[in-house]
């Protein structure tokens, strides 16, 4: 790709991001859950969690992301702390394959974080994700320790364990919406890590999209080709390269 082919392809997606990037996109994902909350437990709480849920039809997470908070009683962080989620039977279905005993899992995790850390942003700032090359790698390694030690075993369900290798697409997805700060969608708040530092959040749309444009040639969706979709997305826009998933998902869905 010459110097013309890569400005004019940066033009392009730096109109889809505006057009993508707008109020309107709220109301169609999971984003809306986390903000809904102003509290930033709850942010983070529901942040991992719709995001965790986050594949297959859009509008059957959507219906399972509000049945999380109903059963969290739309208090997220006081539920988690007070530790009522274990009365709940293991069988019931929240989302496709994840049933109540993996939210268990997921919760306990958490409950042992927040049991020693104000905060999840500052679980990650007492482990110096901010400094690592690849934050969102760290950061999961740190949540997994911690998992482990809540269940006895690491659920694959919550959280990947094959961290050479997943493309980490629902953390991303979740750092995004917490760091980004440009005040429209994503919610920016956290500090610990910079936006300049964020990975893309590689789903089939992204993906596919992103081969059509000449971006990627890879055609595995793992973290190889996160790291080199990244790559070419910080050489158009150094600071902020993930605001290109609005444009790569949004381009993907509409077709």
């Amino acid at each position: 790709m010459d110097n013309n082919e890569f400005q004019s392809l940066k033009d392009f997606l730096d109109r889809e991001a505006r057009r993508i990037n707008s109020t309107d996109f709220i109301a169609d994902d999971p984003v809306q859950f986390p903000r809904r909350f102003s509290k930033l437990q709850d942010i983070e709480i529901v942040a991992l969690l719709s995001a965790t849920i986050a594949w297959g039809n859009r509008k059957m997470i959507r219906n399972n992301c509000e049945k999380m908070l109903s059963i969290m009683d739309n208090d997220p962080y006081a539920y988690l702390m007070d530790g009522a989620f274990e009365a709940l039977p293991d069988e019931l279905n929240i989302h496709r394959t994840f049933f109540v005993r993996n939210f268990k899992n997921m919760l306990r995790g958490l409950s042992r974080i927040y049991c020693h850390h104000n905060s999840l942003h500052d679980f990650a700032r007492h482990h110096h994700v901010g400094d690592e090359t690849e934050p969102a790698w760290k950061l999961v390694e740190h949540i997994q320790h911690e998992f482990l030690e809540a269940n006895g075993c690491n659920d694959p369900r919550c959280l990947p364990t094959k961290l050479g290798d997943t493309a980490l697409k629902r953390i991303n997805m979740a750092l995004r919406w917490l760091v980004r700060d440009d005040g429209i969608v994503d919610m920016g708040v956290w500090n610990v890590i910079k936006p300049a530092q964020l990975f893309i959040p590689l789903d089939v749309h992204v993906g596919n999209t992103a081969r059509s444009l000449g971006l990627i040639t890879r055609k595995a969706n793992d973290k190889r080709t996160v790291l080199e979709l990244t790559d070419v997305l910080r050489q158009m826009r150094p600071n902020d390269p993930v605001l290109y998933d609005y444009a790569l998902f949004g381009i993907g869905v509409e077709g």
